[in-house]
Formats: structure tokens, sequence, C-alpha cells
């Protein structure tokens, strides 16, 4: 299989795996309360079944480029559409809350290797000079996954049972693996480095307990002293790591990058921002389908505005940068996203559907613009030889914060519902409305993160971006 040949089929190979991906989180984002109904649970029980997916992903992740690196992308990228193939056959399959959150997880690992180990053969394969049109290429299809996703899955909600909103990722999965035989290439990296297994073990239980803390805090489910000793040791777990890392020749991330400024602002800023937005996909099918009375497929069709926008944004997002810069846009970007995710409190059963179309294009258009900034500016100041440790921390608190933005989206709205019974609509409706204040206001808040930011930061991207374009 010549270069050639490699460069032409291999974005279609990523392509497609991001469009399964892209398509199954945003079905499940609709589809929740027909799986509550379907499992005779409450629909803010089950923020486990995203959560406990991206969990997966940002746990796993780390360890992807050292698999792909010992055993080869084609490999890797292999057995990952595979296990989140068969991962869906078992969501489809399950038949309690348990089952699916197990059945997601497995998908999250599969998820893990999947997209980081594209992204890899991607790099490996094109010169910097075609990189970009090559990545363009390939996001495409991650948006039309979330563009459709929310339709399809309600449509089939609607229709049909849940069950079947897993089943779509076979046939798509059975295409991305037959192109990933043909046109993968097989790269390995240089030299072996050894797996930093107390890294992984340190991290990974840190975060997932993290997380757990926060799903069980929305139930109500812990004592005071139980929840505080448990915070405790999972921020002990993360610190221990911190401390190893510091320590190890080969740490599975590599926190001394945190020194690079831009670096450290994009990542831990980011962080924040997610906090606020990161619950928005889950609590606005709630609000469309429980606070509004309306069927799962329309609550779909109007999650679609918000992928369209962020799909234009794509295109103009580096000009915009280029003329105005990082700082400019991130702080005043982030107060515009916390002021839209607030605007969403006045939203009720007699809102024109205009409006709300409205709000989720300048959402789409806002959040686009959002995470462009801060993944492209994480690389600005990054050295060549510190591109791949970059990009996996970069990716890992990428995870982290949407899941636990996520678990703080269903805690608040959680904590204003309170025990009134989630089948009262006005009930839910109000406290989705608050959900969305105490959002948007944290969202707002963390613009203080990005001032640290110099006028020149990020130009060496934004500006060069620009000039291949041209």
């Amino acid at each position: 299989m010549n270069l050639s040949t490699v460069k032409t089929y291999l974005p279609w190979v990523v392509a497609v795996a991001l469009f399964m991906e892209g398509l199954d989180t945003t079905i499940v984002n609709t589809a929740v309360p027909a799986i509550a109904e379907g499992l005779q649970v409450t629909p803010l029980s089950l923020k486990a079944v995203v959560t406990s997916y991206i969990l997966s992903l940002a746990v796993c992740i780390p360890v992807s480029g050292w698999m792909a690196d010992r055993y080869g992308t084609r490999r890797v990228f292999s057995i990952a559409v595979t296990m989140f193939t068969l991962a869906s056959i078992l969501c489809g399959l399950a038949q309690n809350a348990p089952m699916l959150v197990a059945g997601r997880i497995l998908q999250g690992m599969g998820a893990a290797m999947m997209m980081p180990v594209g992204r890899l053969a991607i790099i490996r394969t094109f010169p910097k000079a075609e990189l970009l049109r090559a990545m363009n290429f390939v996001i495409i299809p991650a948006l039309i996954g979330p563009l459709l996703g929310p339709t399809v899955g309600g449509l089939i909600v609607h229709w049909f049972s849940w069950h079947y909103i897993f089943f779509i990722n076979v046939p798509v999965g059975l295409m991305a693996l037959w192109l990933a035989h043909r046109y993968m290439p097989d790269y390995h990296g240089e030299s072996r480095r050894p797996l930093d297994v107390v890294g992984l073990l340190l991290f990974g239980s840190g975060a997932a307990l993290l997380s757990w803390l926060l799903e069980v805090f929305g139930e109500h489910q812990l004592g005071a002293a139980a929840a505080a000793l448990l915070v405790v040791l999972s921020f002990s777990l993360l610190a221990a790591y911190g401390w190893h890392a510091r320590k190890t020749a080969h740490p599975l991330l590599r926190l001394a990058l945190f020194r690079v400024r831009t670096f450290r602002v994009s990542v831990m800023g980011g962080f924040i921002t997610r906090l606020g937005v990161g619950g928005m996909p889950f609590l606005l099918p709630l609000l469309y389908q429980l606070g509004l009375g309306m069927p799962a497929w329309q609550a779909g069709l109007l999650m679609m505005p918000a992928a369209a926008a962020a799909m234009f944004m794509k295109f103009i997002s580096s000009r915009v940068l280029a003329r105005f810069g990082y700082r400019r846009i991130l702080i005043v970007n982030t107060v515009m996203i916390g002021a839209v995710v607030s605007l969403f409190s006045l939203v009720n059963a007699t809102t024109p559907i205009g409006l709300i179309v409205l709000l989720s294009l300048a959402m789409g258009f806002f959040n686009s613009l959002q995470y462009t900034s801060m993944n492209s500016m994480a690389f600005a100041d990054i050295d060549t030889p510190d591109s791949s440790m970059a990009s996996t921390i970069s990716s890992s608190m990428q995870q982290m914060s949407m899941s636990f933005g996520l678990a703080c989206g269903s805690l608040v709205a959680g904590w204003y519902l309170g025990d009134l019974p989630q089948t009262d609509h006005a009930a839910v409706t109000t406290a989705l409305h608050y959900a969305f204040l105490t959002l948007g206001g944290l969202t707002a808040l963390s613009s203080l993160s990005f001032w640290s930011l110099r006028p020149g930061d990020g130009e060496s991207v934004s500006k060069g971006q620009v000039r291949e374009a041209a």
C-alpha cells in the first residue's frame, strides 16, 4: 500500500469512526427519558449512562498512545472499533441500568483507543503543510453525527424500542473495521516506553472515584461523613499521582508541561468552562421532553441547530482568531456562552420555537469557537517532541471535565428539584431554569481564568492556519 493510497483513504477511515462515536453520544442524550421509562428509573438517575462513558474515555485515553507505539496503529485501531461495536450490541441487549452502564464503560474504552490512535495515524501520515486539510476533512463527520443523532434517536424511541439506538452502530462499525483493515497504516513507536502502571492506577482510580461521588451526591444516597472521607480519598489519589509523576522517568501524564503558560491556561481554563456547559446536552433534552412535554423526535430536532452552527463556525474560526486574538476571544466568548446558558431559563411551554432555535444556534456557535480556541491554543508554545504528551494530557482533561460537567449539571438540577417528583412537569421546568442560571453564572465567571493570557498568545497557531488556508 503506497503513501498516496493511504493519504486518500485514511481520512475516511478515521472520519467513519468519528461519525459513529458522535452519532452514538448524541442519540443516547436524546433517548435518556425513553430509556428511563423503559428501565423504570428516574431520568436524572441515568446520568451514569452518560458520565460512565465519558469517564471511561478520560481514564483510558492516556494508555492509547502507549498501546499504539507498542502494538501498532492498525491493530489497536481495529481492536478499538471491534470493542466499540460489540459494546454497542451489549448496550442494546441491556435489561437494567447496571448492565447498560457496563456496556457504556466498554464503549468508552473502545472510543478511548479509537479516536486518539486515528488522530495519531493522521499526524504521522500527513506533513504539516497538508495536516490542516486532512484534520478538517475528519472533523466534519464528527459534527454530522451530532447533527443527525438527536433526530435519529428521537425517531427511533418514538416509533421503536430504545434498544435499537445502539444497534445503529453495528453497520457503521463494520464499515470502519473494513476500511481500517484495508487502509490503516501500521505505525509503531521508535522506542518501547514502559507503561506507567502505578500512575494509571492512581490517576484512574482517583478520577473515577471523584466522578462517582458527584453522581451519588445527586441521588442523595451518601452520608456527609462518608462523602467527605471519599472526597479526601479521591483527591489524595490524584495528589499521589502528582507526586509519582515527578519521580518516575516515564509518567503516564507528564505534568511538567503545565509550566507552559498557554498550555496551562487552555487546559485548566477549559476544564472550568466545561463544568458549566458540559451538562447542557443532558439537561436540554430533559427540558424539552419532561419540562415542555415534547416528544423525543421533536426534542431531537431542537438539538440540531447547535450542531449546524458549530459546523459553520469551524470554517471561519481560524480567521476570527487571527483577527481578534486568543485572549480577547476567550474572555468575551466565555461570557457570551454563560449568557446564552442563562437565557435558556426563560424557555417554557409558551416560548416560540423560533426563539429556542435561535438560542440553540447561538449555543453551538459560541461553543464551537470556544473549543476550537482552547484546543488549538494548548499547542501554541509546545515543542514538537512534547506534542504527543500534550495531546494526551489535553484529551484526558477534556473528557474528565465533560464527565464532571454532566454530573455537575445533573447535581444542580436535582438539588433545585429536591423531593418533588420528576413526573411533575412544572417542578422539573422550574428546577432546570434555576440550573441554567447557576451553570450560566459559573461559565461566565470562568472567563476570569483567561485574563492571564497576553495579546500575542496563540499567534503561532492562528496566523499559521490563516496563511496555510490562503
